[in-house]
């Protein structure tokens, strides 16, 4: 009961973000996601329906050194993520942060990636 509680909040959360946050061709949307072992990060046209970039913790698109979904981690996705925006041609993009809070390994991820060139 407790977690369905937790999931139904969540959920709420995503939509309320997302009635904001639209991505188009010349600002496509940065989704982030959080699991309690990976971290995921697709670049998004949301006008075409396509998927620009994708880079996780998960599978060949991993970068060197992750170890989890820690802060760490999730700032050295972000590097990765600006840098496989920046070769598809993408230099600014509209930040969604899903159901988390803009905090900890979330604002790591976004100020990494702002670091690395990615503006937003």
């Amino acid at each position: 009961m407790r977690t369905e509680h937790k999931q139904r909040l969540a959920q709420l959360r995503h939509w309320r973000v997302r009635k904001h946050v639209v991505g188009s061709a010349e600002r496509p949307r940065m989704s982030v996601k959080f699991t309690g072992q990976h971290i995921y990060v697709q670049i998004i046209n949301d006008a075409a329906g396509l998927t620009v970039a994708s880079v996780s913790t998960h599978g060949k698109t991993a970068p060197a050194g992750v170890k989890g979904a820690n802060v760490a981690s999730a700032v050295l996705v972000g590097k990765a993520v600006a840098e496989a925006a920046k070769a598809k041609g993408v230099e600014s993009v509209v930040f969604d942060r899903g159901s988390a809070r803009y905090h900890g390994k979330v604002k790591a991820l976004a100020d990494a990636a702002r670091e690395a060139g990615l503006k937003f």
